[in-house]
This record gives structure tokens, sequence and C-alpha cells, in this order.
């Protein structure tokens, strides 16, 4: 089976690329050479990659490159910026995966599209959508326009929605919360009890290499996730006892603690420390059979442990 891979060096790609680098003809669909790619994987390089002319015996398609979430974006119009890219540049990758008979086209979508924040029930793909940031809201427009071009056709869509994806090496959020874990700072989630689902790289790597093989998968939307959900507390405490530290909280109250974020225009970084946002991967392990490989606190445990490794 011929697989074309875009944003295969990020850090989802660069993960499903070596797992799956001797089960499939793999070609990687990047802007310049990338040592980061295996030898034994093919490069297709293009300046812009939605308009490169790739191969006509491709298979199946993983789409993990976009625009993703920027921390002090000087764009002066993000959504845009994030449509020209998510919503326009995915559309013409999918109208040539159309043109050549492509047989799968997966598209790695957000939970964001769900929204950012659950109450009383877990997020599930029949949800409203009720995307939160501009990035999200491209997301969902992007997965509506190519589920309209492959309708009646003989190309089947797979969208998956993951929350937070997380390893040792993770960008972004969780980069800048395992600095933190690694400090030695006494952390205010002491009275915290909150419910967040995350997915740790392999298993959402695992689910990707699920949804290229089960023929269920066809013309479905996922969300993915690992099997439990956790308090940022005990986030903190599993990594904590990865990097072979003692956890130490203090006590804040929450409606302090939201309106000093709110001071410092921090309302952001509250939600996702302090709010729940819960994942039901029911669909997922209905109708594919799928359960994550590894538990959170297994790969939370070795999430911290790689960091601390990382930084010897």
């Amino acid at each position: 089976m011929k697989l074309l891979i875009t944003g295969a060096t990020g850090f989802v790609g660069a993960a499903l690329t070596e797992q799956m680098k001797e089960l499939y003809d793999i070609t990687a669909l990047v802007r310049s050479q990338s040592n980061i790619i295996p030898s034994n994987t093919q490069q297709l390089i293009a300046n812009n990659i939605f308009e490169a002319e790739f191969p006509n015996d491709i298979d199946i398609i993983i789409h993990l490159a976009g625009r993703a979430h920027i921390l002090n974006d000087q764009t002066i119009d993000p959504l845009v910026e994030f449509r020209k890219v998510n919503v326009e540049g995915t559309l013409q990758l999918a109208r040539q995966a159309l043109d050549k008979k492509v047989k799968r086209f997966i598209f790695m979508s957000s939970i964001g599209v769900n929204g950012a924040v659950t109450l009383q029930q877990p997020f599930t793909e029949d949800a409203a959508p009720q995307p939160h940031a501009d990035y999200a809201v491209s997301k969902l427009e992007a997965e509506q326009a190519l589920k309209k071009l492959f309708a009646g056709s003989d190309t089947e869509l797979v969208i998956i929605r993951p929350p937070l994806v997380y390893a040792a090496h993770a960008p972004g959020n969780f980069a800048r919360l395992l600095k933190l874990v690694a400090s030695n700072l006494p952390l205010p989630f002491a009275g915290t009890n909150n419910k967040r689902s995350f997915v740790a790289l392999e298993n959402l790597v695992d689910f990707i290499q699920t949804c290229i093989e089960h023929p269920n998968a066809a013309n479905q939307t996922f969300l993915v996730a690992d099997q439990t959900s956790i308090s940022t507390r005990e986030l903190v405490q599993y990594l904590k006892q990865g990097m072979g530290k003692p956890a130490r909280f203090i006590y804040i109250p929450q409606p302090l603690m939201k309106l000093g974020a709110a001071c410092i225009g921090k309302s952001k970084l509250y939600e996702q420390l302090f709010e729940s946002l819960e994942v039901d991967t029911t669909k997922a392990q209905k109708l594919l059979g799928w359960t994550a490989p590894l538990s959170t606190q297994q790969a939370m445990l070795q999430a911290g442990q790689n960091y601390i490794k990382m930084k010897e």
C-alpha cells in the first residue's frame, strides 16, 4: 500500500513516518529536504506542498500539515491566514486526490471543533460543533468542505479530532508545562479536580494506523484520546513521578485564580489548566475495535522520564 504523508517532519508526522516506514511504501510531501525523514522514505519536495503534483498510484493520503496555533499572532486577520492553509490548501490537495482516485483521505482535525470546555457530558462525534478559536473554525470549515467534495465519490474521507497530543518532545503548551513541572516550584493545583482528555503521541499514531487499515473507518469522523481523563493535579503528579521529583502543591481558590488570569490576559491558560475537556472515544472502540495501547498513567510517566533524559 502506498501512502502520502503531509507534515511528515512535524511532531505527529515524524513519529508516524518512523512507525510506518517498514509497513508501507511512503512518500513524504515536504517543503525542503529533511534528515528527519527515514532513509527508505521518498521525499517529494515542493515550496507549496498543496500545489505539488504527487504520484498517480497513491492509495492513502494522511494530511497532517497545516497552520496551527500561533502565540502572539501578529497577522491583521488570523482567521484569513488559517483559512488560506487549513481550508483552501487542504482542498487543493483533496481535489488532486479525487482526480487521481486516491482510495482514502485521512484528515487531522482538532477537538477544538467541538469546543473548549465540557460542563456535564464529554464531547462525542454527534455533538454540535462549537469551535472556540480561529484555528478550530478553519478546521471545521475544512471538514465541511472535504465532506462536500468527496460526497458520492470513490475516495473515502476519515476525519480525526484529537485533543492535546503529548510526549517528552511535544511543542507548544505541553512543552511549557513540562518545563514548569520540572522546576521545584509549588504549583496551585491542590484543589483542582477537573477532568481533561489527552492523547499520547504513541496512541495517536496507533489510531492513525487503524484508520489506514480498517474498512469501517471509511467516511467517518472520530474523536480519539487516551482511555481515561485526568485532573491537572494528576497530570502533574504523573509527570513529576516520571521525572523522579516530588509533587508539591499549594491551594489557591479557583475563583481567585480565574480573576487573576483575566486581569493579566491569561483566561485561555486558566481554561486549559482548571476547566474540564473530556472526550468520549466509544465510537472508535465499537466501530474499529480500537483501544489506546498505552494507559494515560504509563504515557505520562514515560513523558516525564524522557523529558529528564533529554535535558541531561
